[in-house]
């Protein structure tokens, strides 16, 4: 089983994957893991390492889940699932997620420096459906429409346990 979970900031990804990999014992990624420098609050990593991190995770692993909303990760990582999972529950959902998220001390130093990060993400996760960058709602439809394999798209938090 090779799961790929996307969509929108607080859609759910975290939960459902973390579920899933837990539940069937599977391997698990956090796109965010491998796209930003470690230790260091929103600076990406070079792009040649991020995919060189995504290949080399997807050959060590038989079995696996991985989730985020980069466009550019998913669409690579599609061509190597066997169920695509789309999470789309709408903007508001998505947005009282994000003020009830739990700290994420892979990502920052503390909760306090996350929160300063928060009306940044806030306005951000605001932007998805009209955005047109790599991570957003049009390029996340394009993914899921075109991809042949099984695939599911849930609209309700919670209505999609893993």
């Amino acid at each position: 089983m090779k799961v790929l979970v996307f969509g929108n900031s607080g859609s759910g990804k975290s939960t459902y994957a973390k579920a899933l990999a837990t539940r069937e014992g599977l391997a698990y990624l956090d796109l965010d893991s491998i796209v930003w420098e470690p230790g260091k609050v929103a600076v990406q990593r070079p792009c040649e390492s991020v995919a060189a991190s995504l290949r080399s995770f997807i050959d060590s692993q038989a079995a696996w889940v991985i989730e985020g909303c980069y466009g550019e990760l998913v669409r690579a990582a599609s061509t190597h699932c066997t169920l695509l999972v789309f999470l789309n529950p709408g903007m508001e959902a998505c947005l009282a997620n994000n003020l009830r998220r739990a700290w994420e001390p892979h990502k920052y130093a503390s909760l306090e420096l996350q929160n300063t990060m928060l009306s940044q993400l806030q306005e951000w996760v605001a932007g998805y459906y009209q955005r047109t960058d790599a991570w957003s709602y049009r390029v996340h439809r394009e993914i899921f429409d075109a991809f042949a394999g099984p695939k599911t798209e849930h609209h309700e938090l919670g209505a999609y346990a893993a």
